[in-house]
């Protein structure tokens, strides 16, 4: 079959826009030489496409973006593009400062990624005129739909984001941040000034325990971690979330996500680490993270089995 008959010619925002299903941020796979693993890398992307991924978002903060060369990220991309066969975009991560931002962009599209996540510069804190000059010539760079990413040493104001969304090429916030009252005022003053389709998402870690919350200033896209290990538990939590099944989402939230928030808060780069340790509880064999990262501590990895199986447990209970 060819491939290209299965891609949708929709725009990457109406795609998104779709909520079928978590978006999915895979980790990147490593062998045992610590060199990157394609093959291992692409059994991953299919299962959680096969799982009810909504899309695929490649070599972003979970997939350790800051860990790959450029050649070792272009490979990941363009394997993720094979994996998914067209079913779902692939969006992928480009960061550092503008000019590796754009050559990574570069590399995604070559690699026939659908979009690109805009990481947060790196180190530098900018003010909001260089923020938004560094995200427009990062849009103007390729013909690839971009999602800035909101966090750490980007976090933009209300006036920013309105040019941003005038701006060609960008389609959406991505919220790191977490500042609820930031982000309502956000939406209010795009939603005045910059009317159309423009994208927002929750991208706390662990972003269902704070769901809720963004739901009710009407952002519904959130980025799921728990899908690299777990599929079958984020699934569930994104219906219970769509179709109003407070029930289930409490059920889950109380028992499984809040659990795992605390075990994650444990340690530095949980966030990405016990992540991939939940890969690899699940049977697929993914590697390490690199460093700076570390691996969680063993009874924490213990932990976090007994959590899996409480999760599933929890699904039977609707049963």
């Amino acid at each position: 079959m060819d491939l290209g008959e299965l891609v949708t010619p929709a725009p990457l925002t109406a795609r998104l826009s779709i909520p079928s299903g978590p978006l999915f941020f895979p980790v990147t796979a490593y062998g045992p030489d610590g060199a990157v693993d394609l093959d291992t890398y692409r059994t991953h992307v299919r299962r959680g496409v096969e799982a009810g991924a909504a899309a695929v978002f490649a070599c972003c903060g979970t997939g350790e973006f800051h860990a790959l060369t450029p050649e070792e990220f272009e490979g990941c991309v363009a394997a993720a593009v094979e994996a998914t066969g067209g079913r779902v975009p692939v969006v992928a991560g480009a960061g550092y400062g503008t000019a590796l931002a754009v050559r990574y962009a570069r590399l995604a599209e070559r690699a026939g990624a659908d979009g690109l996540l805009a990481m947060p510069p790196y180190l530098v804190r900018a003010a909001q005129e260089g923020l938004l000059r560094h995200y427009r010539e990062l849009a103007a760079a390729t013909s690839l739909p971009v999602v800035v990413y909101q966090r750490d040493n980007a976090v933009l104001t209300p006036a920013t984001v309105v040019e941003l969304a005038r701006t060609d090429g960008i389609i959406g916030l991505k919220d790191g941040h977490g500042d609820l009252d930031l982000m309502q005022r956000t939406v209010s003053a795009v939603r005045t000034e910059a009317p159309g389709d423009f994208l927002y998402f929750n991208g706390l870690p662990t972003a269902e325990l704070t769901q809720p919350a963004y739901r009710g200033i009407g952002i519904t896209l959130y980025s799921s971690a728990v899908f690299c290990f777990a599929p079958e538990i984020a699934l569930a939590c994104h219906t219970a979330f769509r179709t109003g099944d407070e029930a289930t989402a409490h059920r889950l939230l109380d028992g499984f996500y809040r659990p795992f928030v605390e075990l994650r808060d444990r340690g530095q780069g949980y966030a990405v680490s016990l992540v991939k340790a939940g890969v690899r509880l699940r049977g697929l064999d993914v590697g390490e993270v690199r460093p700076p990262l570390h691996e969680p501590a063993g009874d924490h990895v213990a932990r976090l089995a007994r959590l899996i199986e409480r999760g599933h447990a929890l699904l039977e209970e609707d049963k």
